[in-house]
């Protein structure tokens, strides 16, 4: 059962060498934990040639979720509503719809105190 979505902040929080992001990701049961096809794209896309083989074994560890009509439109609803980009509304409608935890240290838009379904894991 998936618990949560790994923002792709944590991933690259870790891939730059920040202890914290570190120390969580080895705690996650990556059975447990999901990627939006959104944080893979966003990751690949910064990474060099050389790094590749290593971050694509580490990304496929986690269940990929994928956009889909229902989500989209939910997306739509609340970059609408919060004035999110759409990345980050894509995210919080994934988490949402499959009823899990938002993983993030973005809290300028995903306030924990205002959005239940957010999850910092550290600052």
């Amino acid at each position: 059962m998936i618990k949560r979505l790994l923002d792709s902040v944590i991933l690259i929080d870790h891939l730059n060498g920040i202890d914290k992001a570190t120390r969580f990701i080895l705690k996650l049961q990556p059975e447990q934990t999901a990627i939006s096809v959104i944080t893979r794209a966003e990751i690949l896309a910064g990474l060099e040639e050389e790094d590749k083989k290593v971050v694509v074994a580490l990304l496929d560890q986690y269940k990929l979720l994928i956009i889909d009509q229902p989500v989209a439109d939910m997306a739509a609803d609340l970059r609408r509503v919060h004035r999110w980009k759409l990345p980050d509304a894509f995210q919080a409608a994934l988490a949402l719809h499959h009823k899990i935890k938002l993983t993030t240290r973005n809290t300028k838009d995903f306030n924990p105190k205002k959005l239940d379904f957010v999850e910092i894991p550290y600052t």
